[in-house]
């Protein structure tokens, strides 16, 4: 029994050694970061390269509101040299923060410098926390990504910000391209009606009425859920105003959108990324290709 003993707990021992081992080798000397969501880990990787090993919490599809951090977050977070979140509340119950903190590792809150567009739901008064949606707070996000890679790894300064000015520079075409396909909906049809509301820097951005039945979360926390009194007034208004589609997102559950949708007899003009980037492979895995699928389906709906 001692013997078997023995040779279980040696084992071990050369399972963690091989481990510690296999992770220096992944590091290769290399800053590793960790991102809150898939739209920040793609700004992140536009602007390290291969300079930096770069993780995301977030897999594709999933909802930054509801998510809940596993064993395997709290092990990654342990082990690299700096996180990255979105903030404004938009990692559910500040996970995010929650597991930088536990592990004692810095994080950056890549909308900072952004002026927040308040919501007001319920009663409560919250800040939006998509403010990605408008390129021009994007390049926000990208800046405040580059300042705080190149402090942690100045040696690559220069490539850094090489590959950020480059990224912004496509972020202003990606707005100006933007601007120019919304022109082709009339006025009168610029009415985005979606599962939850996600969307309000762009509509502010592009001019179009954006309107969620739920609220800015998809979780209990803040705004969620609907009252029958609500969406009795939903489907009313929908009629009244109008609107030509209803849209459903790739990270909201699209049950309760295409019940209103079907009791309106209004079509479903696409599906749209919102809290996440598409598959890896798919036409909305980056940033920008997600925003330009977005546009491109509600043109076509709404025009």
């Amino acid at each position: 029994m001692k013997n078997i003993k023995t040779s279980f707990l040696y084992i071990v021992f050369i399972l963690v050694v091989f481990s510690f081992f296999l992770l220096a080798a992944e590091r290769e000397g290399k800053p590793v970061l960790f991102c809150s969501t898939t739209q920040i880990n793609d700004f992140v990787k536009n602007v390290v390269g291969d300079d930096c090993i770069v993780y995301a919490v977030l897999p594709p599809g999933a909802d930054p509101h509801t998510y809940q951090p596993t064993p395997g977050d709290a092990q990654r977070a342990a082990s690299v040299d700096l996180c990255f979140e979105n903030g404004l509340h938009l990692e559910g119950k500040n996970w995010m923060a929650t597991l930088a903190k536990d592990a004692g590792k810095p994080i950056v809150t890549c909308t900072d410098g952004i002026e927040p567009l308040i919501i007001e739901k319920s009663g409560q008064t919250v800040p939006d926390p998509h403010a990605w949606f408008d390129p021009r707070n994007a390049a926000v996000y990208v800046r405040n990504i580059t300042e705080a890679v190149c402090k942690l790894d100045p040696i690559n300064k220069e490539k850094y910000e090489a590959r950020a000015r480059l990224y912004l520079q496509q972020l202003r075409n990606l707005h100006a391209w933007i601007k120019k396909e919304v022109s082709r909906i009339p006025p009168h049809r610029r009415i985005l009606i979606t599962s939850h509301d996600a969307f309000n820097y762009f509509g502010r951005t592009y001019n179009i009425d954006a309107q969620a039945p739920v609220g800015w979360s998809t979780g209990s926390e803040i705004g969620a859920g609907m009252t029958p009194k609500r969406r009795i007034e939903i489907i009313e208004s929908t009629k009244k105003m109008g609107v030509r589609a209803f849209f459903v997102e790739t990270s909201v559950n699209p049950k309760l959108i295409r019940e209103i949708a079907r009791e309106t007899g209004i079509k479903i003009g696409g599906e749209l990324y919102s809290d996440s980037m598409g598959e890896h492979g798919t036409a909305g895995d980056t940033y920008i290709g997600m925003m330009r699928e977005n546009v491109l389906k509600i043109v076509k709906a709404l025009e």
